[in-house]
């Protein structure tokens, strides 16, 4: 049975088994990534592109501009078709469709015009992230449809989670701005980050992330929307142990010690 206590925050379950397996997948295979990060086991982009990992003979690869809009651009399409496919919906469905619109949209603006980039992307990646994007997109948006008939929870976040996803897609284009600016045109080696939150964690744009992605699942306030979000914590938490680990391996004691991974002082 639904926890009762969960009803005054969350939507019930719709009777969906693909919004229900979805939901076990998301976040089993977003922990499990995490994990991966942890012990090493990169997704093949970034700096990690051929960090951690045997190399494959053959394997496709594309530029990382290329597969950054790959990434991002589904999921972007995935959200604008959402106000045709599903037209006259209620305040929170056209909420959550926007922002996750928005969202997409901020990646795909950044990815032209913003980014600077210095490799390239293991296509097997690609198509995972790129799957994942697009598929927890639409799921989210189609549990949140499902839900149109229930009542709403008696404690409303959806105001909050606008707030919470604002402050998160701020952030984090503040700190990608940092990012961007620490290369000069032509060049392509990789520096220590300061400025911001950098100056306290070396992933602080994976934090403000975060901060989004919990503001969306506040406004749609549904399980799959939770469930994918405490999957996305679990996978940045692992990506930015090792992102600080790799930052430690590259600059040794240059790196300042004091710094964390993506939680100032804790973690």
């Amino acid at each position: 049975m639904f926890p009762s206590i969960l009803l005054n925050f969350l939507f019930p379950p719709p009777p969906s088994l693909y919004v229900t397996t979805m939901s076990v997948i998301g976040i089993s295979t977003l922990t499990n990534a995490g994990y991966k990060e942890c012990k090493g086991k990169h997704m093949q982009y970034s700096k990690f592109l051929n960090h951690g990992v045997v190399k494959k003979e053959n394997e496709m690869k594309l530029s990382s501009r290329t597969g950054m809009l790959l990434l991002y651009t589904p999921s972007f399409v995935v959200g604008l078709l959402s106000f045709l496919v599903f037209p006259g919906q209620d305040l929170r469905f056209v909420m959550l469709a926007s922002a996750l619109t928005a969202h997409f949209l901020k990646r795909v603006l950044e990815v032209l015009f913003l980014h600077k980039y210095s490799g390239s992307m293991g296509l097997e990646s690609v198509i995972t992230i790129l799957l994942s994007y697009t598929l927890s997109t639409a799921t989210m948006i189609y549990a949140q449809y499902l839900s149109r008939d229930f009542p709403d929870p008696s404690i409303d976040l959806k105001y909050v989670g606008v707030g919470l996803f604002v402050i998160g897609i701020i952030g984090n284009f503040y700190h990608h701005c940092i990012l961007a600016s620490l290369r000069k045109d032509g060049e392509k080696e990789y520096k220590i980050p300061q400025g911001g939150l950098f100056d306290l964690v070396i992933c602080p744009h994976y934090l403000f992330e975060i901060f989004g992605y919990v503001g969306i699942s506040c406004i749609s306030q549904t399980l799959y929307a939770f469930a994918f979000t405490l999957g996305t914590i679990a996978y940045l938490t692992g990506r930015s142990y090792a992102a600080r680990e790799w930052y430690i391996s590259k600059f040794g004691d240059k790196f300042p010690k004091d710094i964390k991974a993506f939680i100032p002082y804790i973690f």
